[in-house]
């Protein structure tokens, strides 16, 4: 089953609130990092001095790098963006992937060794908000997580404009925005594996103490955000595309509603009330409208090419509908300022 210790110093159970968090095209939460453990005190017993050293030497190496740099990628900005931002990313990305394979031989064949270590991860928004837990299990659903808010930050790095050779206006260039896509579907696919594969191993107990970053809602909340940011960028293309007709963007719009609706229903139940938790929510609705305005006014467009009064009248109302949402998409703007 597992023992867990939860501690925090929010009594009124409230999320942190946000820092400064620079320049920002894909919300990503503040990043949860570990804390060292001492593997040889909980495992010297039960495995080889080998086996224990190589857990301690690619777990540490996760704690170092992600105590170091994990403040600097969630607020990087443009020129970091374009200096060390994507190395650092992708060095400790690796490192994860380098541990995940190893950290799974604890919970092989439901093995006792998974009960054996307290692992501790904190968020790094609130040192306060801090939660230890005995089960390999819960490691292994932070290193996924981990993993999902890292390759969130990778695609906000490479959507943010940039300055063209040409000294023209900055912009996202199109192998970035491509980039993106295959990033917002990793990421997804991490998330999905965390609820499918991770918490049916844990007990109801043990799923009612995790922190609410790593709560079911939540968890699917970003996998549908990831999703939807994906389609969004596909939409940004085919508007760009001389070939993509007004069937296809309507088709995309629609799926990022279908995304964005989902999401907005998960995550409105959490407890996330104040700070990043609030300005979660702010962004989820804000992408929902965004998408319904896009829905219906391709959907306008095309009710506009029929020939008669009756779908002229049926584009007008579409249309209006979309403008309707985009005033909701600028009053939710503000407040996310």
């Amino acid at each position: 089953m597992g023992c867990f210790l939860s501690t925090s110093k929010d009594t009124g159970g409230n999320r942190r609130r946000p820092g400064n968090i620079g320049e920002v095209s894909v919300y990503v939460p503040g990043l949860r990092i570990p804390k060292p453990v001492d593997f040889s005190q909980s495992l010297g017993d039960n495995l080889s001095k080998n086996m224990v050293e190589r857990l301690s030497a690619l777990r540490t190496r996760i704690v170092v790098m992600a105590a170091q740099e994990g403040p600097t990628i969630t607020r990087t900005r443009r020129k970091s963006a374009t200096q060390h931002g994507g190395s650092t990313l992708a060095d400790l990305h690796q490192a994860l992937e380098d541990y995940l394979p190893v950290l799974l031989g604890l919970v092989k064949d439901e093995s006792q060794l998974q009960y054996k270590v307290q692992f501790v991860w904190v968020n790094q928004e609130d040192e306060a908000e801090e939660t230890a837990i005995s089960n390999a299990w819960y490691e292994v659903l932070s290193v996924l997580h981990l993993m999902a808010m890292l390759s969130l930050s990778q695609a906000n790095l490479l959507l943010l404009p940039r300055t063209s050779a040409d000294g023209y206006q900055p912009k996202v260039s199109e192998e970035s925005r491509r980039a993106s896509v295959d990033i917002f579907l990793k990421a997804a696919g991490y998330l999905d594996c965390a609820v499918r594969h991770v918490l049916p191993q844990m007990s109801p107990e043990l799923r009612r103490e995790l922190p609410v970053d790593l709560a079911e809602g939540d968890l699917r909340a970003l996998c549908l955000q990831a999703l939807g940011q994906g389609v969004d960028i596909q939409l940004g293309m085919a508007i760009d595309s001389t070939k993509a007709t007004l069937a296809v963007k309507r088709r995309l719009a629609c799926e990022m509603v279908k995304y964005w609706q989902q999401a907005q229903d998960n995550i409105m139940n959490l407890p996330l009330a104040n700070g990043w938790g609030e300005k979660h929510k702010l962004f989820v609705k804000w992408k929902y409208f965004e998408a319904k305005a896009a829905a219906y006014y391709y959907h306008g467009l095309i009710l506009d090419e029929g020939n008669t009064e009756k779908f002229h009248g049926m584009a007008v109302a579409a249309l209006q509908a979309a403008d309707e949402y985009l005033r909701k998409v600028r009053r939710h703007v503000r407040h996310l300022m």
